[in-house]
């Protein structure tokens, strides 16, 4: 009987995971000795990081879509359902649809979502840009801005922890560009004593604010929204009005997680840091967002452990023991303005360190962009 390995969550992470898995494996697949399922609820593929462009006006959504089919290699069975249960006991999984799939394996890359609820009056009045309704809102903000105070609030732990640097940035070179800067007051607020969570990031970020005029506020801990009178209120007591309202909301690992009685309160799953198994489970690895690892919920982390998670499953399915270990490294552009950027590295072991930003590193950025859709196939 043909071995069977379900990936659940047909993002970034579960789909670099599978493509890799069936490109090595290919014979066995061939053999009929194994089966690839990926389970996605969307037939479409969107580039979550170009939400940030489409939020400031450079790029149109249809740049960053794509058909999941035409993403994923020979072999890899894709299935449009959702997961309802995962039964770790059973090694079995239940859909939204009624399907029970049995496993061999358990690739579990469900992701994170934003919980836009979880702050009274966010909903209302505070501007996202992490999904591509609240993307497209902020476009319309910002399109017809015509000066006064902006607040980004801070939401953690959410996807991408520098992003919300890189729009202050490209915000305020925007802002140049259009003739608003000078009516505009930029304010970035933050929930701890430090402007990112990373020091060296937060350093680097406190020398670049000064420079643009940006002012930084920390322990800054929103509590709730009064849209009607555009003020926040914070756990720290503090009152501040506002103009416009950037919000980056909390996120949270999958329902399905929590369902399934697998993770913890927030829905992040235990994650052993180095072999990236679930934690007393032996037939089920995590990677991406829906880990609770201590590092950056970002797609290179994904495309790092995606890596990570296909040699261990080669050398399972043929019956050796799974050596191959992550070391937690991962790799962030940071947009420093509309023409420049820098970049971290980083591991367990490796605090990262802002490179000097340049105009050849934002053209390194661009070009991954577009590159994205080849990594997602193994291809890079």
């Amino acid at each position: 009987m043909a071995k069977r390995v379900v990936f659940l969550g047909a993002g970034t992470g579960g789909t670099m995971a599978a493509n890799r898995l069936a490109r090595e494996m290919s014979e066995e697949i061939q053999r009929n000795e194994l089966e690839i399922i990926l389970l996605g609820d969307t037939d479409q593929h969107v580039y979550q990081p170009g939400f940030l462009y489409i939020a400031l006006d450079r790029e149109i959504p249809e740049k960053y879509k794509r058909s999941q089919q035409q993403l994923i290699v020979p072999g890899v069975q894709f299935v449009v359902d959702s997961v309802k249960e995962i039964q770790a006991q059973q090694r079995t999984i239940i859909t939204k649809k009624g399907h029970r799939i049995p496993y061999d394996f358990l690739v579990v890359a469900t992701g994170s979502v934003p919980n836009l609820d979880s702050i009274p009056g966010f909903r209302q009045d505070a501007n996202s840009f992490y999904t591509l309704s609240e993307a497209l809102r902020l476009r319309e903000k910002i399109q017809s801005f015509k000066g006064g105070k902006v607040v980004m609030i801070v939401g953690v732990p959410h996807k991408c922890p520098v992003a919300p640097l890189e729009f202050m940035f490209m915000l305020d070179d925007s802002l140049r560009q259009a003739g608003k800067r000078e009516d505009a007051e930029l304010v970035y607020t933050y929930p701890i004593g430090r402007l990112h969570s990373l020091v060296p990031v937060a350093e680097w970020a406190e020398k670049e604010f000064e420079k643009r005029n940006i002012k930084g506020e920390t322990f800054f801990n929103v509590e709730s929204i009064d849209p009607a009178n555009h003020t926040v209120f914070t756990l720290e007591g503090e009152e501040v009005k506002y103009d416009l309202l950037i919000g980056i909301p909390p996120h949270e690992g999958a329902p399905v997680i929590r369902n399934s009685g697998l993770g913890d309160a927030e829905g992040w799953l235990p994650t052993d840091p180095k072999t990236l198994k679930l934690k007393g489970n032996e037939h089920i690895y995590v990677l991406g967002d829906a880990t609770d690892l201590p590092i950056s919920k970002a797609g290179s982390t994904a495309h790092y452990q995606s890596e990570v998670v296909a040699r261990n499953l080669i050398h399972e399915l043929r019956g050796e023991p799974p050596t191959t270990l992550y070391n937690g490294k991962v790799f962030c552009f940071i947009e420093s303005g509309l023409e420049e950027a820098t970049h971290i590295t980083f591991d367990y072991r490796t605090p990262p360190q802002p490179a000097k930003a340049t105009t050849m590193t934002h053209m390194f950025k661009l070009a991954f962009n577009e590159m994205y859709w080849l990594s997602l196939r193994g291809l890079i």
